[in-house]
């Protein structure tokens, strides 16, 4: 099961992310900031979201905010220090399917992973997205073609993985740069529009090996977009 882990305390996200893998055999990411929780839970399909509650950026209960106002389907874990009843009805009401209080018991938090697994909650999107002869694979971050016998597959980085989805979930919109660097990056990192423009450089490089070095089009002083 994938898992994204989004913990500011170096020492507890450490701690929680060594043992959903070894104990919960989990596959997890983790990040320590709201934005890159928000970014990454865009981008890419997980079964789990754990978010703590107080974080850089953006708190775990506006996530959820966020997320379930896009229509995001996944399971959502709060964790938090907060312990009255109207903190717990807060979380809750925010979109978050399950709340644990901090300090908690590991041994408890695996438990209610698994009980969460156990739900029937709707994927977030498809694990594969065809364009222009391709296929996007969301889960290992690639871009393949061609036929059983003969398949070309190409890797990208996250940054390029997360562009490309991005542009895919908005077909025919053009995106500003601003935009993009706001969900990819965050506003508050240190990169400006070159970033941008050297990692579509890079992307369509990667995407020429298919012949669909055109399939990302620059408009011009605005941004970026992909016609569906």
């Amino acid at each position: 099961m994938r898992i994204l882990l989004a913990e500011d305390d170096l020492r507890l996200g450490e701690l929680i992310a060594h043992m959903l893998e070894k104990k919960g055999c989990h596959t997890v990411e983790w990040v320590t900031d709201g934005l890159s929780a928000l970014d990454f839970a865009l981008a890419t399909t997980y079964d789990l979201l754990i978010l703590d509650w107080m974080m850089p950026g953006k708190d775990g209960t506006d996530i959820c905010i966020e997320l379930r106002k896009k229509s995001y389907m996944g399971a959502i874990l709060i964790l938090t220090a907060r312990d009255a009843l109207v903190d717990r009805i807060e979380g809750l009401d925010a979109g978050a399917d399950d709340y644990l209080v901090k300090p908690f018991e590991i041994g408890e938090l695996l438990a209610r992973v698994r009980a969460l697994t156990r739900r029937n909650f709707a994927p977030i999107q498809e694990e594969e997205h065809e364009i222009a002869g391709m296929v996007l694979n969301r889960t290992n971050k690639t871009v393949s073609a061609g036929g059983k016998d003969d398949t070309l597959t190409v890797q990208l980085t996250p940054r390029e993985f997360q562009l490309l989805n991005l542009l895919l979930q908005n077909s025919g919109i053009t995106l500003t740069r601003e935009v993009i660097l706001d969900r990819i990056w965050g506003f508050d990192a240190d990169v400006g529009p070159k970033t941008i423009d050297a990692t579509v450089k890079l992307l369509r490089k990667k995407l020429s090996s298919f012949g669909n070095e055109e399939l990302i089009q620059s408009i011009r002083g605005v941004g970026y977009k992909i016609e569906g």
